[in-house]
């Protein structure tokens, strides 16, 4: 078995993963509601305790203090089987420690309330390096490309990058990556032409 390439900080990287078995790790809003508050509260340098907020929402959660960011999340996208996230590390092995707070947090949870056991996702999580403008122009639309087809998805970073407010935007840190896109329209018409088109980048090479 290989090893993964070491994740330098101060770098962005794409990090996605699946369901074992292609199985669906997303089964009802609220699972889509707890990895969103994952995301923002396994963030952080500090433990996290989230079965100790029962009752409280996703905006509540998202209100929590929760220390100091060990990365920047600038896009992520949640899909019924696997999600993807576009994270810039601030510090030395933050993806890593990050990257096992929220699986091992969310898997927990799932299992519990879904009475199952096991891996949860297809093993480690992946990652790439997008250190070439193109390639991460083309992840800021590949990532949103399928929640742009309904445009009032919640469960992706894609209201956030066409000017909405909500409280789902404390999960992102858009500054930093690049501001490609000057404006929400130019951004909405950015992604109309990736879906028209293939390019080099297929969508199919981003997920093995």
């Amino acid at each position: 078995m290989g090893t993964r390439p070491p994740m330098a900080p101060r770098e962005i990287f794409h990090i996605y993963n699946r369901g074992t078995e292609k199985r669906k790790i997303f089964l009802e809003r609220k699972d889509y509601e707890r990895f969103l508050a994952l995301l923002y509260l396994s963030n952080s340098d500090s433990s996290v305790h989230i079965s100790n907020q029962r009752g409280l929402t996703l905006t509540d959660l998202l209100e929590l203090e929760r220390g100091q960011a060990l990365v920047d999340i600038g896009a992520y996208c949640l899909m019924p089987n696997h999600f993807h996230l576009l994270i810039h590390q601030k510090v030395e092995g933050g993806i890593s420690k990050f990257m096992q707070k929220l699986v091992t947090g969310y898997t927990m949870y799932f299992n519990l309330k879904h009475q199952r056991n096991g891996a949860l996702f297809q093993g480690r999580f992946k990652s790439r390096h997008a250190g070439e403008d193109r390639y991460l122009k083309y992840l800021l639309s590949y990532i949103h490309l399928n929640p742009a087809q309904y445009t009032k998805y919640p469960y992706s970073s894609y209201a956030d990058f066409i000017g909405k407010t909500r409280p789902h935007g404390k999960i992102l840190n858009k500054e930093s990556i690049p501001l490609y896109f000057e404006s929400p329209e130019q951004f909405i018409e950015e992604l109309k032409e990736w879906s028209t088109y293939q390019t080099e980048y297929q969508g199919s090479t981003l997920m093995q």
